[in-house]
């Protein structure tokens, strides 16, 4: 499986923006495992919603190009 050189959204590991496949992909783990590590964090967290950081990634990430996989 191609990483990503730097950190962008997924374009192959998608379910909404591909916030967590481009995370998933960036440091070699499972998108499956990153998205479920996300909603028990976001579950457990009361200070700050985990929509809103979900939200604030998808804006500040950019979309994964051809060029952005090694």
């Amino acid at each position: 499986m191609a990483s990503l050189a730097k950190l962008h959204r997924s374009r192959k590991n998608r379910m909404l923006a591909g916030v967590m496949g481009g995370i998933a992909e960036y440091f070699g783990w499972s998108p499956f495992w990153v998205r479920v590590l996300f909603v028990i964090i976001s579950s457990v967290s009361v200070a700050v919603p985990g929509i809103l950081i979900y939200i604030i990634l998808w804006i500040v990430m950019p979309n994964a190009t051809d060029a952005s996989y090694r």
